[in-house]
């Protein structure tokens, strides 16, 4: 016959589901699973385990704590994966307390957990919206758009992502959703042209810029997070990472292609713009800081982490693409470089102002992800020309692939928990 647990089984099963409840908070809001396994274990140890073992995939968690003679593992799923990283830092912050001030109770962790999950987004609908334009419209420049295509890309993005944003906190399917946001972003877009093409106000062709409308879809979070899993040799929680990242691009990528046929675009490289270099490279400054200060607040960043993702981010991506337009280094090895310079500047910054370095690095590199040869690579496959959406495709993944490569010889270079195996 089963046997009441006594006190000490019954305060292992207490402190171990605090525990748990850390590492389903940090996995929910899109950290990599080292950095889960990290929390908890910081958490156990504050609360007296004596030895703490974790398996993180992108949804699941199974765990095992021991404390004594006894030993209680549990398992927990996660459903709704997303990206917050003001509630990255605030648990970080939570390990930190715990562990300088242990032991402490189990009812102190609680409360704070407590705490952290009542927070409410740091940003309402309009002003994630907002973010999310104004990231994209940074983008659109970035990617040779003049004025048209930049407040097009604006237009877009804010529509699209007021409406992800409503639909994913109401349980909507991610997937479904994210094809329904690129629709409704490229839609607007092209409806945006048209009405200054009907105003009068425009006679050139500005289409091929409907592209960047839907570029705050493009996943370089679970990119980033997934691919530094693997780096860690957590190829379970890496490999679902990567597959989850590439089903939501392809959701968009497949929607977007959609609305190409329904109105016959075609996603072609836009014109290179006519500036003086000087101005250019100043604008893309300028491009680059408000780019990814953009998608650091859209993923819920303080206004203090966003400006230092910001800033971190701003030299090297212009340095990357001065690199392939002037010096015609091929793009994986700029972005390779670019990424380490990012990881190095990351390592540097973010410990001295108490931020979790994931926060401002992968917004950084963020604005790096080729988004728009990606989505040239889906429409070409979509209509049967092999040999150009390899061309786009081996090229776009090169470029991740680079810059996972730089992240994480940059985190190795200034990390000894990722420097040596132990």
């Amino acid at each position: 016959m089963p046997t009441e647990p006594d006190d000490d089984e019954l305060e292992l099963i207490r402190r171990s589901g605090a525990v748990l409840r850390v590492g389903r908070l940090s996995l929910a809001s899109g950290t990599g699973s080292y950095r889960v396994k990290a929390s908890m274990a910081r958490v156990a140890a504050a609360l007296g385990i004596d030895r703490h073992q974790a398996h993180v995939t992108l949804t699941e968690i199974t765990t095992t704590s021991h404390r004594g003679r006894s030993f209680r593992t549990e398992v927990t799923e996660v459903r709704a994966v997303g990206v917050n990283t003001d509630r990255l830092a605030e648990l970080e912050l939570l390990a930190q307390r715990v562990e300088a001030r242990a032991p402490v109770t189990v009812e102190d962790v609680t409360a704070e957990i407590d705490r952290i999950t009542a927070k409410p987004p740091l940003y309402p609908v309009v002003l994630n919206a907002l973010w999310a334009a104004v990231a994209c419209a940074a983008f659109a420049f970035l990617n040779n758009g003049g004025t048209i295509e930049v407040v097009g890309a604006f237009v877009g993005a804010g529509l699209g992502q007021g409406l992800r944003r409503v639909m994913l906190h109401r349980g909507f399917n991610q997937f479904g959703v994210t094809m329904l946001a690129a629709t409704l972003a490229s839609l607007s877009y092209l409806g945006f042209v048209q009405a200054l093409h009907v105003l009068g106000l425009t006679a050139g062709v500005h289409e091929a810029g409907y592209v960047a409308a839907a570029l705050f879809l493009v996943p370089g979070f679970p990119l980033a997070t997934g691919a530094l899993d693997l780096a860690k040799l957590d190829f379970s929680a890496g490999v679902a990472r990567l597959t989850w990242a590439l089903m939501i691009f392809v959701s968009a990528a497949f929607a977007v292609w959609a609305v190409s046929i329904l109105v016959g675009l075609s996603p072609d490289p836009p014109r290179e713009l006519a500036l003086d270099p000087a101005a250019m490279t100043s604008l893309r400054l300028v491009a680059s800081f408000v780019g990814v200060l953009g998608f650091a607040l859209m993923f819920n960043s303080p206004w203090r982490m966003a400006l230092v993702a910001a800033g971190v981010a701003t030299l090297p991506n212009v340095l990357r693409i001065e690199a392939v337009a002037t010096f015609a280094w091929p793009p994986q090895a700029a972005a390779a470089v670019a990424a380490f310079l990012v990881g190095l500047l990351a390592a540097w910054i973010a410990p001295r102002l108490n931020i979790p370095r994931i926060t401002v690095y992968v917004p950084a590199v963020t604005i790096m992800v080729p988004g728009v040869p990606a989505y040239r690579a889906v429409y070409h496959l979509s209509n049967g020309d092999v040999t150009a959406a390899l061309t786009y495709g081996v090229s776009a993944a090169l470029v991740v692939t680079a810059l996972a490569v730089g992240l994480a010889v940059a985190r190795m270079c200034t990390d000894r928990e990722w420097g040596f195996e132990r």
